[in-house]
């Protein structure tokens, strides 16, 4: 999944590189660009037909991506779908909008699913059409950020217009999707391609704003499973985090877990026991969750559920694209 990105790599040290790995690097760069150029038009093409409907859409993940990447550095990321996010009044208009210039739909959550989501495509494009009503993962987790459209500005895409997540809000929701939406936190996982994403948020013209960021996360769960990915960023990819935002206990052994399991990968079933470092921290926020109140409860310890160890059993010997 990161494969494209070694671009730099092997432009910049191509006379000490095997021949044989620049040709294969250029290739696929190549490849993801013509992909990529078509994904802009796919995406255009969806933007402008939701605005017919009265519906301005906020581009997340890799759509954000692609609509503010110079056309020249398209082709560094590699994705599958485009994620597109719209007001839960606006899902109707949203999928009628899509219907209408040909998309079908392959999978839709139920009514009552606490992650609605409708996937969309057809057959002669490249990638599907990710329609979802609220940023990935848990909704408790953006408790302390409001409204996700209070960080996005408006933005022209070609002929339609769109909202953009701050390169801050992008980065959170990155760390929220790769934590808690795909169990990263839970079982010591690496995204590179996302961590290679938020090392590029940094580097862009706005860059990311570490106090701002540090005042999104609430509860001490979410603060564990953000400083570990900036662990993680800082590194492995040398991003000046500040030390503040990556020296606790907690995020340093979880990262010093996910090396350990990187290198041997045997060690990812034992070290599930690591789960239990942030049970209490679970408890009582999901606690607090439900019960709709910020009042600070104590944490609760008991064993996990054995439908929920025998999921992360499954999870941590699975082989799951991109993640190390």
């Amino acid at each position: 999944m990161t494969t494209p990105a070694l671009i730099d790599f092997v432009d910049q040290f191509a006379s000490e590189l095997p021949e044989d790995v620049c040709t294969y690097v250029r290739q696929i760069y190549r490849r993801n660009v013509l992909r990529n150029d078509r994904l802009v038009a796919q995406l255009e093409e969806a933007v402008v037909a939701m605005n017919g409907h009265g519906v301005t859409p906020i581009l997340l993940k890799g759509a954000a991506t692609l609509a503010t990447s110079p056309s020249e550095r398209r082709g560094v990321r590699l994705m599958c779908d485009l994620d597109i996010m719209v007001m839960p009044e606006e899902t109707e208009r949203a999928v009628a909008a899509l219907g209408a210039i040909g998309y079908g739909i392959h999978h839709q959550a139920p009514p009552e699913s606490e992650r609605w989501h409708v996937d969309l495509n057809r057959s002669r494009d490249v990638g599907t059409i990710d329609l979802q009503q609220a940023a990935p993962g848990p909704a408790y987790l953006y408790h302390g950020s409001g409204h996700a459209l209070n960080h996005c500005v408006p933005a022209l895409l070609g002929r339609g217009n769109v909202y953009i997540p701050t390169p801050t809000y992008q980065a959170l929701m990155l760390i929220i999707h790769d934590q808690f939406q795909d169990y990263g936190y839970w079982l010591g996982e690496l995204d590179l391609r996302h961590l290679v994403e938020l090392r590029d948020l940094n580097n862009s013209v706005e860059g990311l704003d570490w106090k701002e960021l540090a005042s999104h996360v609430s509860g001490e769960l979410m603060k564990n499973a953000v400083e570990t990915q900036l662990l993680a960023l800082a590194a492995l990819l040398g991003v000046e985090v500040p030390h503040s935002m990556r020296s606790r206990l907690i995020p340093r052994l979880q990262f010093m877990r996910q090396l350990m399991q990187a290198r041997f990968p045997a060690t990812r079933v034992p070290f599930l026991a690591m789960t239990v470092l942030d049970l209490r921290n679970y408890r009582r926020e999901a606690v607090t969750r439900y019960t709709q109140t910020s009042v600070r409860r104590p944490g609760l310890w008991s064993m996990p559920r054995a439908d929920t160890l025998q999921f992360l059993l499954r999870a941590a010997t699975a082989v799951r694209v991109g993640k190390v």
